[in-house]
């Protein structure tokens, strides 16, 4: 009876200890796509020229194509009406020597009247239980500045490194919220903040 009861003990700590440390080790990279063609078939300006050049360059095939195919283009004013308009954006930089982080966050708002927040050229330490937030606290440096300023939970982290988009909750007042962090759910860690500037 000891002999299984230890064998359980083992296999619970040792079922703990990968849950806990597997993401040190553990990169998980995630590329979505932030749509250049609307669903009227015309380019979107406005989102080619948000892309790093070297992506730009990358599909400027796909992006000729989209161009020979679609209608006539429609007025300037119709168009910047119909493209999601940034709102804000900010750099990822690192909480501490153990917690870092790099890339960009960009706030958008959409047609619809939605909002989004995508990241692009991301990656952050990985951890367990990690998700992002917006947070209220313009340039959070510590757990508290998060935790006790107030935040909306925008999703679980998709992964630690790559391009991803996590839609804001309706209803979401975004003049309250002034950066975006990654957040460890389990311990209450900051893993990396991104100040928001209004554009």
């Amino acid at each position: 009876m000891k002999k299984f009861s230890l064998a359980i003990l083992v296999i619970a700590v040792l079922a703990g200890a990968w849950f806990f440390a597997s993401p040190l080790f553990i990169n998980e990279t995630v590329d979505e796509d932030f749509d250049f063609v609307r669903t009227d078939g015309r380019i979107d300006i406005e989102n080619v020229m948000a892309m790093p050049v070297d992506k730009r360059h990358a599909i400027m095939n796909e992006i000729m194509d989209a161009a020979a195919k679609a209608p006539d283009q429609r007025s300037m004013e119709e168009m910047a009406f119909d493209a999601p308009q940034v709102i804000a954006s900010g750099q990822f930089v690192d909480a501490d020597v153990i917690h870092k982080g790099s890339g960009r966050a960009t706030l958008y708002g959409l047609p619809d009247g939605q909002h989004i927040v995508r990241f692009e050229d991301f990656r952050t330490t990985n951890g367990p239980a990690l998700v992002v937030y917006l947070a209220k606290h313009q340039a959070p440096t510590k757990a508290s500045d998060v935790s006790n300023g107030g935040f909306v939970k925008l999703g679980k982290l998709k992964g630690n490194i790559g391009n991803q988009n996590y839609p804001v909750p309706e209803g979401t007042d975004i003049a309250e919220y002034n950066s975006v962090v990654i957040w460890c759910e389990l311990f209450g860690v900051l893993f990396s903040p991104a100040a928001l500037q209004r554009t």
